[in-house]
């Protein structure tokens, strides 16, 4: 009987350790594919749903929009107020709010998230609302710009090959409709408000507009209770030279942005009104 020779045998122990070898690794993908989260491979494509129903690059916008400083809008009976806390860099030179726009004479924005968005968004804005009042001979309403804000953001969730808008918008203005208040989000959504925040801390900012907000208020009261929703979550509590405010009044529908010596009178009258 013929023994098998000791390069022989060390043949078979190398084929069987590989064949061993192969089976582990192939047990070990195999397990790795099953502890992978429902998540993976769903958030590299903006037109693919999750086997949940949810868009996650849309929802990585949203969070965009919570991770920005925070901006407010203000409906009442006699106009607008837009407020926004804007922190400069040392050093960096401000002419006027980089987080409060104008679209149009009786028309303001306010944002929140990635603000280059949002200039490219107001500048659609702008032209949207030129356009409307060449073709029709007339002012453009606030909802009509809201939509038409909206439906841009929507297109972006729907075709591959761009990334959802990364801002937040809070439209407001005084048309022939009345006074109005919508927001925005990167899903296309608007929906009107009477007062609402964006922004990190909106959470906190909103319960302190419902606790304390009255459509009644004047103009004046509007500003000093937007001024104190940002003081309420400013990191800096001695330091309130961020707050920027804009305002657009029923009777005369035209955007202004509050200067500075105004704003630390508003500023004053906060911090006596709502000092707890």
């Amino acid at each position: 009987m013929n023994t098998p020779s000791d390069i022989t045998i060390i043949r078979w122990i190398i084929r069987i350790s590989g064949l061993v070898t192969t089976k582990l690794k192939l047990n070990f993908l195999s397990l790795s594919i099953e502890l992978m989260p429902a998540q993976q491979g769903y958030d590299r494509a903006i037109t693919v749903f999750s086997p949940d129903g949810r868009l996650y690059q849309v929802e990585y916008a949203i969070e965009t929009v919570k991770r920005g400083t925070i901006a407010l809008g203000i409906k009442t009976n006699d106009g607008i107020i837009f407020a926004a806390d804007e922190r400069p860099r040392k050093l960096q030179i401000i002419e006027e709010p980089q987080k409060l726009f104008k679209v149009d004479q009786h028309i303001g924005i306010a944002a929140a998230g990635y603000i280059p968005d949002a200039r490219n968004q107001v500048d659609d804005a702008r032209f949207f609302s030129q356009s409307s009042k060449l073709v029709y001979d007339e002012p453009v309403t606030v909802e009509i710009v809201a939509k038409h804000i909206a439906d841009q953001c929507q297109h972006y969730t729907q075709y591959a090959g761009a990334r959802p808008i990364g801002v937040a918008l809070i439209i407001g203005g005084v048309d022939q409709n009345g006074n109005s208040l919508f927001l925005t989000d990167p899903s296309g959504t608007y929906v009107p408000y009477d007062a609402v925040a964006i922004g990190a801390d909106s959470d906190k900012v909103t319960e302190f507009l419902i606790k304390n907000y009255k459509q009644q208020m004047t103009l004046e009261e509007s500003k000093a209770l937007a001024a104190a929703s940002i003081m309420l979550v400013n990191e800096d509590k001695e330091n309130n030279e961020s707050i920027t405010i804009s305002e657009i009044k029923s009777d005369t529908k035209q955007f202004v942005n509050i200067n500075n010596n105004d704003i630390k009178k508003i500023i004053e009258t906060a911090k006596q009104k709502y000092q707890a």
